[in-house]
């Protein structure tokens, strides 16, 4: 490591924090039927800090595969089984967007990934240098609990995968207990 010795630091004194302007986008991952608070916070955050939001929506149920060619594909895991309509989800949701978005003011875009969420994430993150991906928590209830027992926590893999900060928005928080008067 490249740090003067304790003598030549004494003499300089210590190196001052020097904050930088954060330039990179905000990432947001988006699911079906997302509620807009999490692409309100997202656009919040990206009109507060005058960068573009970038909207992306991962498909699990491909994955990426390398052509002889070099270029990258995205391939059904199960062709049998594969949906037929993902363009279709994907275009609702970017019209759901369009319509939460649209005149805004705010620079966004939208893209479909594929693979596993928190992969697939990092690596845009990755590759558009973004500033921080921000994500929803799941909805309550016996299928979000089964869903993260099987794949796991987006936000959780993505804390421990990559180097960025993660926002997660809350969708449905507990409602707070506020005891009685007198008890």
């Amino acid at each position: 490591m490249n740090e003067p010795d304790n003598e030549t630091r004494a003499a300089t004194g210590p190196v001052a924090y020097v904050p930088r302007k954060i330039t990179g986008p905000v990432l947001m991952g988006v699911v079906p039927g997302q509620p807009l608070a999490v692409a309100h916070r997202a656009a919040e955050l990206a009109f507060s800090l005058n960068v573009e939001l970038i909207c992306a929506y991962v498909d699990v149920t491909t994955y990426l595969a390398e052509e002889p060619d070099g270029r990258v594909e995205a391939r059904p895991i199960d062709p049998d089984g594969v949906d037929d309509d993902i363009e279709g989800i994907s275009a609702g949701i970017a019209e759901h967007l369009r319509e939460a978005l649209g005149g805004t003011g705010i620079r966004w875009s939208f893209l479909t990934l594929a693979g596993e969420p928190a992969r697939a994430l990092g690596r845009l993150a990755e590759a558009r240098d973004a500033s921080i991906i921000v994500v929803g928590t799941r909805e309550r209830g016996f299928g979000a609990r089964f869903e993260e027992l099987l794949v796991g926590s987006v936000a959780v893999h993505l804390t421990h995968r990559q180097h960025r900060p993660v926002l997660v928005v809350p969708l449905a928080p507990q409602p707070r207990h506020h005891p009685k008067e007198g008890r």
